[in-house]
């Protein structure tokens, strides 16, 4: 059994809290049908995704 290294540990949950928080804001800005918080949360949907495909390890 293989243990995680520490700094991947950190990038998956920043990972994991960028997408999440992205999500949130998407539907929040669904709902208030607010362009400006879609743009937001699709940001840091993307973002979520640049950092997953840059640094895999």
């Amino acid at each position: 059994m293989t243990r995680d290294w520490l700094p991947d540990r950190g990038i998956r949950r920043t990972v994991h809290a960028l997408g999440a928080a992205g999500l949130t804001v998407i539907a929040a800005g669904a709902v208030l049908e607010t362009m400006w918080l879609l743009g937001i949360g699709v940001w840091g949907v993307i973002a979520a995704m640049g950092i997953e495909l840059v640094y895999r390890p």
